[in-house]
């Protein structure tokens, strides 16, 4: 069983999700709004930092000026040799103009795998500068040595489903047409190459992301969702496979799902006995899923929340390797399980991760993060991660 402070903290948790969820059903919402909103007032934000505080150097970029998308990219300082890790930049007069890391021009650069990010929240919360994902995003960035690019994707239901579907497939074509714009860059008119170019836009501003386009290998680029960002994660492994080639030079490796909001019709067994577990239960997962799919429709058997309904394109066997996370006290744990077995049936490496006595994002919520047990699942997913990124040229399509 999970110990007191665990038992304690998930009631707190509980009502204050239900206030949460309950406001946002009564709240009245006139119509799709397109722009958005990426984070709600109740959740705390880390703010970013450009220079390598605890290792890690952060930097925040709206990337779709027509919503409110945008990203929080986490760059380790494994990319720079120590005297760099600090950078200062200042204008003739003194005055302070930027401290933060900024890639030395005419330079070879380390190149690292790209994780694209996913937080949990149910679809109606969370955020991707909370200080719960900052502080998990740090711990993959530094374990994993990668760059976790954490996907600020729209709430429900101001932005219902196919929103935060939508926003992840375009994080995905943003990281390919960075990645060209950076290669783009490096070549002179004369078919000469160079290290310091980039293309600029009207304004004399780069076009490509900097610390991308120096240090980011999307060749070997990981997908990795929490909670109901598994359901997104699992969603862009699928049309990575079907845009194959067409993603290039992007390539889905791997993915990870950690505790999958996964639902459907029939309950399993673990939604029947654990319906009012700790953290998220069951009847206030269910209004969630009310706030996110679409109203003139709602069905549990949708393609967003049941990954094995019958008819899925693309069939399983041409999925990415997959790493699912489960917690014993979770009710959304068996459909889970189920999907890494179907997974497994079809010859894909898809191996299953259990922590006993562990709660639903238990490596990734609050005081839960700095648990033991929260340090260990975050090294057991490096431990394999890190098997997939150090292989090259790995694709997966049909």
């Amino acid at each position: 069983m999970p110990s007191l402070a665990v038992k304690l903290y998930s009631i707190f948790f509980k009502l204050q999700q239900r206030y949460v969820v309950h406001n946002l059903t009564k709240a009245p919402i006139h119509g799709a709004d397109p722009f958005g909103v990426t984070s709600r007032r109740e959740e705390s934000t880390a703010a970013s930092n450009p220079s390598f505080n605890d290792g890690v150097a952060t930097k925040d970029i709206h990337i779709d000026p027509f919503s409110s998308l945008c990203i929080r990219i986490f760059l380790p300082d494994t990319v720079v040799s120590p005297d760099l890790v600090t950078c200062e930049e200042r204008s003739k007069d003194g005055a302070f103009v930027y401290s933060g890391y900024s890639p030395q021009s005419g330079a070879k650069h380390k190149k690292l795998p790209v994780v694209l990010q996913f937080h949990g929240g149910a679809f109606v919360g969370g955020s991707n500068d909370s200080v719960r994902n900052d502080v998990f995003c740090r711990r993959i960035a530094k374990l994993c040595d990668v760059i976790v690019v954490a996907v600020g994707y729209r709430l429900a239901p101001e932005s219902r489903y196919p929103a935060a579907f939508d926003d992840g497939l375009k994080v995905l074509n943003w990281l390919a047409k960075e990645a060209n714009l950076a290669e783009c860059g490096k070549w002179m008119g004369n078919g000469r190459r160079r290290m310091d170019a980039h293309v600029f836009d009207g304004f004399g501003a780069s076009m490509a992301e900097p610390w991308l386009a120096a240090h980011g290998d999307p060749s070997r680029c990981v997908l990795l969702g929490v909670s109901c960002g598994a359901n997104i994660a699992d969603y862009m492994a699928r049309k990575a496979v079907k845009a194959g080639k067409l993603l290039d030079p992007v390539k889905v490796v791997a993915q990870v799902l950690m505790y999958p909001f996964f639902i459907g019709s029939n309950p399993t067994a673990s939604e029947i006995k654990l319906a009012n577990s700790y953290i998220y239960d069951k009847s206030t997962c269910m209004q969630a899923w009310k706030l996110f799919l679409p109203e003139e429709k709602f069905d549990l058997d949708h393609p967003a929340a049941n990954p094995l309904i019958p008819g899925r394109e693309p069939p399983l066997k041409f999925m990415p390797p997959t790493l699912t996370v489960v917690a014993e006290q979770d009710w959304m744990r068996d459909r889970a399980i189920a999907y890494s077995e179907e997974l497994r049936k079809v010859n894909i490496d898809a191996p299953l991760l259990e922590y006993k006595d562990a709660v639903h994002e238990f490596a990734t919520l609050d005081v839960l993060l700095h648990t033991p047990q929260a340090q260990a699942c975050a090294e057991d997913i490096a431990i394999w991660v890190k098997k997939y990124i150090s292989l090259r040229g790995h694709e997966f399509s049909y």
